[in-house]
């Protein structure tokens, strides 16, 4: 027993210098897609997610290990998931409504969370209008006020193609934590059609400015187009900026992909860094052609009078796919982060998932790979229209949806400021993978799979907080490449509830995740 616990500390040691991020499957029960995060501002560690359609999740253990839940409101709670966070550790969820009496779509329902995402309200909500659908809604938080902006479209009749009915963009505010809500507010000049396609105005996400200002951004048959208010979203001005073309649409085609999108996230610098006040756009395209999307990024430094011209943020050589990006700034650096799907390392539809950095106001980037293994999606199952990003004081969370055989499931990565110094230009093919445990926290039961790119001799040894061996499911086994799953029962194990590590080791490699056991 000795011999095998040195053996897998000091290959555990010798592992830390790969740049792999430790993946972590949140979920794989119900189909989850569409994937929110937010990390607490006030304690890191906490950290609340949700997926489509009623599905939120909790972490405690800054997202090494997750517990599920179904949200509930009597308004009904029907996707288009959006979690954010003030600056009291609230945490706040935006969605869709099926009520039970009244319209599919009637309304925006906002649900409020005082303890750390475990539970949550039953809800306040804008934009009820008689017949018209509510739709895709997104929030930001004013760090400085705590006042809670929302943006989304609203349809005359969804998926009319009827030249009568149109979408806009609506915008209302909240003073009160969420309590209520002011009167929507139409702050779009173009309309769009009810398609739901390229020439609908979609993907308005607002942005909280340094003094009081609300920065918007969508895509419509206008291109990309941007507004802004100047006192907390009280007032908006008659007339709208064009930022830019977006030549093949905001809507396209991804092989592989039921639909895709590349609707715009709009971020501004509030951090006391050297780029404060900077506005930054960031969408996909395919200007590059329709075997080429790619990921670009515009900036304002005059308050959106102004834009650079579109900057590609992939930095592969072209001709392969980016796409369903999403951007956040960490306000307390102001390093900008994308998320985006990727193929460039492949001939086939296998996709990576990366992400992009960048410390210098996005005037540069380095792409890193973010995703343990590619997955290979299906155009028969739905992704949702999003992944989603979170970063605080230098902890990352990105989130995204990935694809195994037919077990959909949402995925975050462990990203943090230690082992992303230390990631290189190009990422190693490492020869071992771990997964994280399912389910997880775990009471009876819990499988680990793992993958191997080349045979080795194994051993999966499952630790104590103090670092000693309380189970030993695979010792010194010589296994071929290939993936492998190992059941832990749990009840013969005899194992206490709380925190247990579990070490994949081979004569070369080692890597390790942590567990909950109840």
């Amino acid at each position: 027993m000795k011999k095998l616990v040195s053996a897998v500390i000091f290959l555990f040691s010798a592992a830390v210098g790969f740049s792999q991020f430790p993946n972590i499957t949140i979920s794989i029960a119900d189909y989850p897609n569409e994937p929110t995060i937010a990390v607490s501002h006030v304690s890191p560690g906490i950290i609340a997610a949700g997926a489509n359609n009623d599905k939120y999740y909790y972490s405690s253990d800054f997202g090494w290990s997750w517990t599920q839940d179904t949200l509930t409101s009597p308004y009904g709670v029907a996707g288009d998931p959006c979690l954010v966070t003030d600056t009291s550790g609230n945490f706040y969820y935006l969605h869709l409504s099926y009520p039970h009496q009244g319209s599919w779509l009637d309304r925006i329902v906002c649900q409020k969370s005082t303890d750390h995402g475990h539970t949550w309200n039953d809800g306040s909500y804008m934009g009820l209008n008689g017949s018209k659908q509510q739709d895709k809604p997104w929030s930001a938080v004013d760090p400085v006020t705590n006042c809670i902006y929302t943006c989304w479209t609203q349809f005359d009749l969804y998926g009319s193609t009827s030249p009568n009915d149109s979408s806009i963009i609506l915008f209302s505010r909240s003073a009160d934590n969420g309590l209520s809500w002011g009167i929507p507010l139409r702050i779009n000049k173009i309309a769009g059609d009810c398609r739901d396609s390229d020439n609908t105005v979609e993907g308005a996400v607002p942005a909280p400015g340094p003094n009081g200002e609300v920065y918007v951004s969508w895509a419509g048959p206008a291109g990309l187009v941007f507004t802004k208010s100047m006192d907390q979203g009280l007032t908006w001005p008659a007339n709208n900026i064009s930022v830019t073309d977006i030549p093949g649409g905001w809507d396209f085609n991804i092989p592989g992909i039921f639909r895709c999108n590349g609707m715009p996230v709009t971020c501004c610098d509030l951090s006391n860094g050297p780029y404060h006040g900077t506005i930054y756009i960031n969408w996909t395209d395919q200007r590059n052609g329709q075997y080429d999307t790619d990921v670009f990024l515009v900036k304002s430094t005059d308050g959106g009078i102004s834009w650079t011209t579109p900057q590609r943020v992939n930095d592969d050589p072209p001709g392969k796919h980016q796409f369903f990006s999403w951007m956040t700034i960490d306000q307390a650096t102001g390093y900008l982060y994308i998320i985006f799907y990727d193929r460039r390392n492949y001939s086939d539809l296998r996709t990576d998932v990366y992400m992009a950095v960048s410390h210098d106001g996005g005037n540069s980037f380095q792409n890193m790979k973010v995703s343990e293994s590619p997955f290979l999606p299906d155009a028969s199952v739905f992704f949702g229209d999003y992944t989603n990003i979170s970063a605080w004081n230098n902890m990352v969370r990105p989130i995204w949806c990935r694809l195994d055989g037919s077990n959909l499931s949402i995925v975050t990565a462990i990203v943090d400021s230690a082992n992303l110094l230390r990631t290189p230009e190009k990422d190693p093919v490492l020869p071992i993978s771990l997964r994280q445990n399912y389910p997880n926290p775990a009471t009876n039961f819990t499988n680990i799979s793992f993958k191997l790119n080349r045979p080795a001799t194994v051993s999966l040894v499952v630790f104590d907080l103090f670092g000693s061996p309380v189970s030993i499911l695979i010792e010194l086994k010589s296994l071929p490449a290939g993936e492998f799953e190992e059941r832990f029962d749990l009840s013969k194990a005899l194992l206490q509830p709380g925190l247990y590590f579990y070490r994949l080791v081979t004569d070369e490699n080692a890597v390790s995740l942590k567990m909950i056991v109840n």
